[in-house]
C-alpha cells in the first residue's frame, strides 16, 4: 500500500492582506472571541467570511448521529468559512475560538466585490484556499494510509507549527484535551492518553498528564 510523503510546512499567509482588508469600507465587522466562543455553527446562514487575524479557532463538523470530528485548526492570518462565496447557503461546519481571537467579519457581498477590486486581495486569497486544500489532501491520506500513532504525532507537528507561526512575543503551544485530539486524529481517547504517555517516556514531548 503507498505511503503518503511527509507533509511539508505551508508558508505562511502574508499579513498585508490585513491592510488589503481594510480597503473595504463596508460590509465588515471586528469579532473579539472568548476562548469557547463560536463564530460561527453548523446550520447557521452562510452570509460572510471570515479571516483570523489573532488567536486559534477549530472547525469542526458533527453527524447526525452526534459524533465530533475535527477538520482542521486554524492559526492567524487564515481564511474560513469560505463555502458562503460558492452558493453555500448553510454552514456546513462549526468554528470555534480555542483562545481568545481577533477575527474580521466581511459580508460575502462586500468580499466577492474587494476581489473584483483588488487584485492583490485575490491572488492572496487564492493563495491561501489553495494552501488549504494541499492540507486537506494531506489529512485525508494521513487518515487513509498511517495508522492513530502516527497520526497524532502529526497532529502535534501541527500545534507546534501554529506557535510558530504565532505573532505574539511568547507564543506557546496550543494545549488540547485528549477528547478534542481523539476527534482529530479518529481514535478512542484511551488510545491518546497510551501514545501520550508513550511518546513522554521517549523522550519525544513535555507532558503532565
Amino acid at each position: 500500500m503507498p505511503r503518503p510523503k511527509t507533509p511539508k510546512i505551508p508558508k505562511r499567509i502574508d499579513p498585508y492582506i490585513t491592510s488589503l482588508l481594510e480597503k473595504t469600507s463596508a460590509g465588515k465587522q471586528m469579532l473579539r472571541m472568548r476562548k469557547g466562543g463560536k463564530v460561527f455553527a453548523q446550520g447557521d446562514a452562510a452570509d460572510a467570511i471570515f479571516f483570523l487575524q489573532t488567536g486559534k479557532v477549530k472547525v469542526s463538523v458533527v453527524s447526525r448521529g452526534g459524533k465530533e470530528a475535527v477538520l482542521g485548526l486554524l492559526g492567524p492570518p487564515n481564511f474560513f468559512g469560505e463555502g458562503s462565496l460558492v452558493g453555500q447557503s448553510l454552514r456546513l461546519s462549526t468554528a470555534t475560538a480555542l483562545e481568545s481571537s481577533t477575527v474580521l467579519r466581511v459580508e460575502k457581498a462586500a468580499m466577492v466585490r474587494a476581489l473584483h477590486e483588488q487584485p492583490e486581495l485575490a491572488e492572496k486569497f487564492m493563495a491561501a484556499l489553495l494552501t488549504r486544500n494541499l492540507e486537506l489532501e494531506d489529512d485525508l491520506c494521513d487518515q487513509l494510509f498511517n495508522q492513530s500513532e502516527k497520526r497524532l504525532a502529526r497532529v502535534l507537528l501541527k500545534l507546534a507549527r501554529l506557535r510558530d507561526q504565532d505573532t505574539l512575543a511568547a507564543p506557546k503551544i496550543l494545549m488540547l484535551s485528549h477528547e478534542t485530539l481523539a476527534e482529530m486524529v479518529g481514535t478512542t481517547r484511551s488510545r491518546i492518553t497510551h501514545f501520550m504517555n508513550k511518546f513522554r517516556a521517549m523522550g519525544l514531548i513535555e507532558y503532565n498528564g
